[in-house]
């Protein structure tokens, strides 16, 4: 028996919903007119979509003071990623610009996670971009940071910390570009 991994069951349920839903027929389904219809398909249940994975509560690899590392994820190799600054404030700050080709980007979530000297977790913070259409490149209806061109700056403050950070841990859950 032949196993089927699950980006081909999926692809063989969508090729098979398809032609249920533009109701394409072959001369063999002619010939069974009168035979009596077949039940009616259910599409399957895809699993839920993931959520990011939650920080590390310590990290493994002391990093030095002030300093802001990347954490390799499913859109690092599409973006690079400059200019990383741990402020006293305490924030992230930022550019990040996409590599993969030239298309402006229309949504981007970049999250910090805040150690202390130690290496224990203290808080996180979060930065969120979503392109609102065509009237978002006009100057009155749009405020925050431009996706065009040559990339965002970005901020990502830091939420209800539990003391002082010394590193911070970046990821980037969501990338969405044309």
């Amino acid at each position: 028996m032949r196993h089927l991994t699950r980006s081909q069951a999926f692809a063989t349920l969508g090729a098979v919903m398809l032609a249920a839903l533009t109701g394409c027929s072959t001369a063999a389904d002619a010939d069974r007119a009168d035979a009596k219809p077949s039940p009616t398909l259910t599409p399957a249940a895809l699993p839920a979509p993931r959520s990011a994975p939650a920080p590390a509560l310590t990290l493994t690899s002391l990093p030095k003071r002030g300093e802001v590392r990347i954490e390799e994820g499913p859109f690092t190799d599409r973006v690079r990623v400059t200019r990383l600054a741990l402020t006293k404030k305490p924030t992230v700050t930022g550019h990040v610009a996409i590599t993969s080709d030239v298309s402006d980007v229309l949504a981007l979530e970049l999250r910090a996670a805040y150690y202390d000297a130690d290496g224990r977790l203290l808080g996180t913070g979060s930065f969120q971009y979503q392109e609102e259409g065509e009237d978002a490149h006009g100057d009155d209806h749009h405020d925050g940071p431009r996706a065009a061109g040559n990339g965002i700056d970005f901020t990502v403050p830091a939420k209800k910390l539990t003391g002082t950070p010394a590193t911070a841990v970046v990821s980037i859950p969501v990338l969405v570009n044309e």
